[in-house]
């Protein structure tokens, strides 16, 4: 079976609800990210684009100022973009569900409180009230432009440190939460439970939904090098073991050969590890960008640009790399 080298199987899969797009630093993952959610804005009512990149690149790709609240992109009528850290997602949360009730505030407050108590949970429980409050939103479809492949992967792993987490404060006893309910202003014992047990049951929520295949997948974007292949191996690895989808991979910036010298060079090296790319990921879609002459930055520019994922650019492949395409 032969996949297509575009993201149609993206756009005709309706039921997706989070895109991931990340890979190596420097491979031009928010111009891809950004060119997706134009692609998706002309197949779905809404479309939300989220950096958590704390680098984020949003704003110039678009050459408009974005910021924690989504704002529509100029030049789409349905596509919205918003910079946020998932770091600071914690104090959103207290903000944003005051008025829904003591106990979601209290939920996003106790999980910050007890950061300093179990390792890593207090930046998952962020990462919790990041993603509740996104799920809220009347989007269709949301793509996050992530950060580099490390800060992804700890980003990802986070519903499993949180459900450790809450798990190991639920087998505690009793006396601390009787101090925690003081620090907080609670009284009864059963509202701290309670409180754990709601954010324990947000995390679980979108836990499955990240290893439904039905409604998440990842987009890996990388360049024809060895450093770069080498990361996406290492990137594909560990979704497959998180059980995340993943079955698109991006290589950008190739060059086609031509009489200048150093182009040719060039080409012929990314030829070299594209036909090992082909070997590896047989059972991808393999969506092949060039590079360009121009910085792809603004609304046009990207709609341009997103057209390439759509419609496959013809490459004159080196040798190296037309030997390992498949018959």
């Amino acid at each position: 079976m032969e996949f297509a080298p575009t993201i149609q199987n993206i756009l005709d899969q309706t039921s997706l609800k989070w895109i991931f797009v990340g890979g190596k630093g420097g491979v031009g993952k928010t111009t891809c990210s950004c060119s997706i959610a134009a692609q998706l804005s002309k197949v779905r009512e809404s479309v939300l684009l989220i950096s958590t990149d704390p680098a984020h690149n949003l704003s110039d790709a678009f050459d408009q100022k974005f910021g924690r609240d989504p704002t529509l992109v100029k030049g789409f009528p349905n596509l919205y973009a918003m910079e946020i850290d998932p770091d600071t997602a914690v104090e959103m949360g207290i903000a944003a569900t005051k008025s829904l009730g003591a106990s979601n505030g209290m939920m996003a407050q106790l999980a910050s409180m007890l950061g300093t108590a179990i390792p890593g949970i207090d930046e998952a429980s962020s990462f919790a009230q990041m993603m509740s409050l996104v799920q809220k939103m009347p989007y269709s479809v949301v793509v996050f432009d992530t950060a580099p492949t490390g800060h992804t992967l700890r980003l990802l792993h986070m519903p499993e440190v949180l459900s450790t987490g809450i798990t190991k404060l639920l087998g505690l006893k009793s006396g601390l939460f009787g101090q925690l309910g003081a620090m907080l202003g609670l009284s009864e014992e059963a509202d701290i439970l309670g409180g754990l047990e709601q954010l324990k049951g947000t995390i679980e929520t979108i836990s499955a939904q990240f290893k439904d295949p039905d409604t998440t997948t990842f987009v890996c974007v990388c360049i024809a090098e060895f450093l770069s292949l080498y990361e996406t191996e290492r990137l594909v690895q560990e979704l497959t073991k998180m059980s995340l989808d993943t079955h698109n991979i991006i290589v950008n910036q190739l060059v086609n050969p031509s009489d200048c010298e150093l182009c040719s060079a060039r080409s012929a090296i990314q030829g070299k590890y594209l036909g090992q790319m082909v070997d590896l990921y047989e059972d991808f879609h393999l969506i092949r960008l060039p590079l360009l002459p121009r910085e792809v930055r603004g609304p046009e520019n990207i709609k341009q640009f997103s057209e390439m994922l759509v419609t496959p650019v013809p490459f004159a492949r080196p040798a190296a790399a037309a030997a390992a395409a498949p018959k």
